[in-house]
């Protein structure tokens, strides 16, 4: 039993690869209360419709959240998430890394970071050596 197609399946050929598998075990889809036989033309012909429909109306929510997040973009107001470390104590860190002085693993401990948030302020600060320079 299935509540919704698109739940079912991304697209309208993974609706069809599972339709035929289902077929070929003799299997009904049960869709919302409502049962298709795949190996009935009747039953194939509304599979496939909504089938079309679900991605349809995947296609337009994808859509739609582009849009919606490119309005955001232009009024200033998508973000993502905020930054662990400020400018200033990942300027710090970089600088106590430098000196050789800690670790990585010591320097996400004293700054209550992930390391992967240590390992990207390096590459950042990296990067903006290798821009001046450029």
């Amino acid at each position: 039993m299935v509540t919704k197609l698109d739940r079912l399946a991304r697209s309208v050929r993974d609706a069809h690869q599972i339709a035929d598998d289902l077929a070929a075990r003799e299997v009904k889809l049960s869709i919302a209360g409502s049962v298709y036989d795949p190996t009935d033309p009747m039953g194939k012909l509304l599979f496939n419709v909504l089938a079309m429909v679900a991605e349809f109306e995947a296609d337009l929510i994808r859509a739609r959240t582009r849009e919606g997040m490119k309005v955001a973009k232009a009024k200033g107001r998508l973000r993502g998430k905020s930054p662990k470390l400020t400018p200033r104590q990942e300027a710090h860190l970089v600088q106590l890394h430098a000196a050789d002085e800690h670790t990585v693993g010591e320097l996400a401990e004293l700054f209550s970071v992930g390391r992967s948030t240590v390992y990207r302020a390096l590459q950042r600060a990296e990067r903006g050596r290798e821009n001046a320079l450029q």
